[in-house]
């Protein structure tokens, strides 16, 4: 949320405000779908569509990211969550994928809601730092992913 120089709150940036909106255009959509089925192909075109309006550089990794995400946990569904590719279970995101220029920061994100299994002793990460996903790379966010839903 956006802070003066004096420290003082000036309320939501304009990308924060489009994600908001973004977001109820979603729930918008996603009620006016019919079968279960039809939702879940649109929700994948949306994922599909997202990614594909990013930058190269996002795009390359959240095509990536998507191919292990749905490969890894197949009972995980794509969908669009404040105009970001997600994965959810039982309708609640599980884990999404933040491109860095969805709010012009310097690295895209890999996050995890409460919702995923990475409990590990009283503290432990819920969001990672991308700026390349390699074959390491993969192999530790499906390694994520598994434990997420396990």
């Amino acid at each position: 949320m956006g802070t003066s120089e004096a420290g003082g709150y000036e309320g939501f940036s304009a990308e924060e405000r489009a994600a908001m909106k973004e977001h109820a255009r979603e729930q918008k959509k996603a009620a006016r779908r019919g079968s279960r089925a039809d939702k879940a192909a649109e929700a994948v075109r949306d994922v599909l569509a997202k990614i594909a309006e990013m930058g190269d550089a996002d795009r390359a990794m959240a095509e990536r990211v998507h191919a292990v995400v749905t490969a890894t946990a197949p009972e995980l569904a794509p969908k669009t969550w404040y105009g970001m590719p997600a994965y959810a279970r039982d309708g609640k995101v599980v884990c999404f994928f933040q491109s860095a220029g969805k709010f012009n920061t310097r690295y895209a994100t890999l996050g995890f809601s409460d919702l995923a299994n990475l409990d590990e002793g009283t503290m432990w990460a819920a969001g990672f730092a991308l700026t390349e996903v390699t074959d390491e790379v993969e192999a530790r966010i499906a390694a994520l992913v598994k434990q997420a839903v396990s």
